[in-house]
């Protein structure tokens, strides 16, 4: 390992030694820059594919129940239960794939075009589900398109981390988070309008076009994704590369282009501060969880960081794949629990909003007692809504914002614990990992719930959240701080 000060060096000093100086100046100016210095219409490129994975991951909450009565021998909307499990853990498994595997290429082979790799795969995934026609095929399709989103996910996030401001990570990780919300509100809206029968309201869609002579519903919204990753593949092209990544591999020319394009667009928002005097820490080893595991510091942050996930995504996973079907087994219509649920949406946009506005102002780690308690307190009205359809939509927005107000800040946290140079990786390690949790809850949790009261569901699923809020405690305080100090 070298590690080079920018003051570093004099005339004459050999052709590494000036590579490094100029490798932290231009880190020092991309340091100083405190708004968003890309074009805004990057957030949107980025955005959309965000929004694609989180439509595919919702879509089939509400889709898989008429899915399974076309591709399930025997299955009925009120056994659909019993088979869920099965393609959420095939996505899941392929989410663990293109996490651990996938993504760490980044940290080799750049931000930018492992972002448009996974997108590709992603596309291909929805594609194949829509055209699958018994049960093995759309399990297999789910393994393929997880293994677009669980890589997708990561980079994208440590890629938003790399270029945001310091006072804004976590800000800009929300917004991303606002455009994903957007595509769960689509795709459990358009799974009830596509899946369902119509219905009088509350109770379901007056115009939702499911019948007996309309049953492909669920395939026009796997064909629906695969057209939406496509078009991110598209813009995808127009994104900068990462400058720490470019700096980090020695790249300067082209970092220098990029934090100068940024600087100008800063400018335009007021003078800009003196350049951070930095160090730049260079190492050979790139996207190796053997050099994470190797510095102690790094080796202390992942058991935390890995349980918070694992436990918070317990939560997440249930519900977003098994809400509806939970509700369903509980004594709802299938309509009935789809309108709940895509009510509860709107509690997953305003999420997004509020915390692009607050997030900055805790650290991350407070932000998941918080998702605790409102969690509890959304689900508690839903059990005690009785047959109040409208009180127990709005138990589901609470319950939505309570159970998604984490997950910025700790996508901000998980990116902000690990150094440049592996910074990929790292993510990797506990995002895949911690999806494992995931499935345990679609294996293990799901079946139990629809034993217990409503009540007794909510409650325990809350549990799961305050053993992540224990154990982010032994997570590093990274609000406000640079990347290089946090993680050098």
């Amino acid at each position: 390992m070298e590690s080079v000060e920018q003051a570093a060096g004099a005339n004459g000093s050999p052709p590494e030694a000036t590579s490094n100086r100029s490798a932290a100046q231009t880190l020092g100016r991309l340091e100083r820059l405190d708004v968003w210095s890309l074009s805004y219409m990057f957030i949107g490129i980025i955005g959309t594919g965000s929004l694609f994975i989180l439509y595919d991951i919702f879509d089939i909450n509400v889709a898989f129940v008429q899915a399974c009565t076309q591709v399930v021998d025997g299955c009925t909307p009120q056994t659909a239960v019993d088979f869920l499990g099965k393609p959420v853990l095939y996505h899941l498994i392929g989410y663990g794939i293109g996490t651990l595997v996938l993504s760490p290429l980044s940290d080799r082979i750049g931000r930018r075009h492992m972002l448009m790799i996974t997108m590709l795969i992603t596309g291909i995934g929805s594609v194949y589900s829509a055209l699958a026609m018994d049960f093995t095929n759309l399990n297999i399709s789910r393994l393929i398109t997880g293994v677009g989103v669980g890589a997708d996910i990561a980079v994208m996030n440590v890629y938003i981390n790399e270029v945001a401001p310091r006072r804004g990570r976590a800000k800009y990780t929300s917004l991303i988070f606002t455009l994903s919300a957007i595509g769960a509100l689509i795709g459990i809206w358009l799974g009830l309008l596509l899946t369902t029968p119509a219905a009088a309201w509350p109770h379901g869609l007056p115009f939702a076009l499911a019948s007996n002579h309309f049953t492909s519903g669920w395939r026009w919204m796997f064909a629906i994704g695969g057209v939406l990753a496509v078009v991110a593949v598209v813009c995808r092209f127009e994104l900068p590369e990462s400058p720490r990544w470019l700096i980090q591999r020695n790249r300067i020319t082209e970092a220098d282009r990029v934090v100068t394009a940024m600087e100008a667009r800063a400018a335009q928002h007021g003078p800009l501060a003196d350049p951070e005097p930095l160090t730049v820490t260079v190492q050979s080893e790139t996207g190796s969880y053997l050099a994470l595991f190797r510095e102690r510091r790094y080796r202390l942050r992942i058991p935390g960081l890995l349980l918070t996930m694992l436990m918070g995504n317990v939560v997440l996973y249930t519900y977003a794949g098994g809400f509806t079907t939970v509700l369903s087994a509980q004594g709802y219509s299938p309509a009935e629990a789809g309108m709940i649920g895509a009510i509860g949406t709107l509690g997953f946009v305003a999420t997004g909003l509020f915390t692009y506005y607050f997030v900055e102002r805790l650290e991350r780690q407070t932000w998941v007692w918080i998702a605790a308690v409102l969690n509890l307190a959304g689900g508690s009205v839903i059990a005690l809504s009785g047959s109040n359809l409208l009180l127990a939509s709005a138990g589901a927005v609470v319950l939505f914002f309570g159970f998604n107000i984490w997950v910025s800040p700790m996508y901000a946290l998980t990116a902000e614990s690990f150094p440049t140079r592996n910074r990929t990786t790292g993510y990797a390690l506990v995002d895949g990992f911690g999806h494992a949790g995931a499935g345990a809850a679609l294996i293990m949790v799901v079946p139990v719930l629809t034993q217990l009261s409503l009540l007794g569901v909510f409650a325990t699923i809350s549990g799961f959240l305050l053993l992540a809020a224990v154990a982010v405690r032994f997570t590093p305080r990274t609000r406000n701080q640079r990347l290089e100090d946090v993680s050098p």
